[in-house]
């Protein structure tokens, strides 16, 4: 009994020795806008070429425009599945879907316009690996200009996991 009870703490050792934690962490400023970000991610290095995870993401923005006398902001919250793949130690592929539960309120003039929905996004992506830091870009092929929380399709991107 006493050999048995090694080995599964020794599987469960080996499993976490294995989980990476990472994520996004953000934060901007620009006239009379704001927007933050916060991202915690967590993959399994399954081998030295292939991982996978998942995330949870929680974002806010706000704006005002004096001009137009229009103000609004947006929440949004959700998770995703990433799979990362590396053929070899510089180069990093990912493909990673996204479900992101959105709600914006917009005030214009003397008129308050809400929208609350769900939006997908299914991003793939190279970016260029450097140890536990990988810098590129991704597309997302799902991309709605209307819906997407994003202002594009192509996003870059700076990924850290340790």
């Amino acid at each position: 009994m006493f050999f048995s009870l090694q080995k599964g703490t020794a599987q469960y050792d080996d499993f976490w020795s294995n989980v990476r934690f990472g994520g996004n962490l953000g934060i901007g400023f620009s006239n009379n806008t704001f927007n933050a970000v916060i991202a915690p991610a967590a993959v399994y290095e399954f081998n030295e070429w292939f991982s996978a995870g998942v995330g949870l993401n929680f974002g806010y923005s706000s704006f005002e425009n004096d001009r137009f006398n229009e103000e609004g902001n947006s929440t949004n919250y959700g998770g995703s599945v990433i799979t990362l793949l590396s053929p070899f130690p510089e180069l990093q592929l990912s493909a990673e879907f996204e479900e992101m539960g959105v709600h914006r309120r917009i005030e214009f003039q003397d008129q308050t316009i809400t929208d609350d929905y769900w939006y997908p996004a299914l991003f793939v992506g190279a970016g260029y690996r450097m140890d536990f830091v990988s810098i590129g870009i991704r597309y997302d092929v799902l991309y709605d200009d209307d819906k997407s929380i994003y202002g594009s399709a192509y996003a870059p991107f700076v990924r850290v996991f340790f």
